[in-house]
């Protein structure tokens, strides 16, 4: 197993990586339309800032990638890459992700009315920096996670950032376990995640947060 930088000619094969990776777990997909989710949580950090793209190869393919961004403020917030998307990729014309739409809005106004709290984004100067990771199924176990978030910590220390936060689902108990063991420690509380559905059951975001 190889941890090391993305190389931008394989772009392509990234991003069929994106595609896969997560099939079987809650994460998935949002609304079942790769490529839109992909201009969300993947191009985005490719164009703006490649260096920060660490890939696991395994006997020449690639197995499992880490996006990371050192300051969140300084980056498109995920509200701003969703609603492009979304108007890009004409989501709300498309069958699947206009019902997720439908849903989440309808998630929203339900929790406007009981005035509860839904997942959102993260801003806190202690834990400025941030991630996603995603690693094929065959690959889980095999040291590909930890090499990529090693890595990934390693450079939040050397670029001498306070700390650095992720956000999971609390249902994907393997990832939660996962991050704990990798010094992750959740914060404040679990809020449903709008629109998100697994196997017919609501959804909620886990915060964690990391330190050097």
């Amino acid at each position: 197993m190889h941890i090391r930088a993305f190389e931008p000619a394989e772009r392509a094969e990234l991003e069929a990586l994106a595609t896969y990776a997560g099939r079987g777990s809650p994460t998935a997909s949002l609304w079942g339309h790769p490529p839109s989710e992909a201009a969300i949580y993947l191009d985005p950090y490719i164009d703006l800032d490649s260096g920060t793209v660490l890939v696991a190869e395994d006997e020449g393919a690639l197995v499992g990638y880490l996006v990371g961004c050192l300051d969140t403020a300084a980056f498109p917030s995920e509200d701003e890459r969703m609603a492009a998307a979304i108007r890009t990729h004409r989501l709300l014309r498309k069958p699947g992700p206009a019902a997720f739409f439908a849903r989440a809005m309808a998630d929203s106004a339900l929790a406007a009315v009981r005035r509860r709290p839904l997942a959102g984004g993260f801003d806190d100067p202690r834990w400025p920096s941030h991630l996603h990771i995603n690693v094929a199924a065959p690959a889980r176990g095999t040291g590909a996670a930890e090499g990529l978030m090693r890595a990934w910590q390693q450079r939040v220390a050397q670029a001498r950032s306070p700390g650095c936060h992720l956000q999971t689902l609390a249902e994907n108990t393997r990832a939660v376990r996962f991050f704990t063991r990798m010094g992750f420690t959740a914060h404040g509380p679990a809020p449903p995640v709008p629109g998100l559905r697994h196997q017919g059951r609501r959804l909620h975001q886990r915060t964690m947060v990391w330190s050097p």
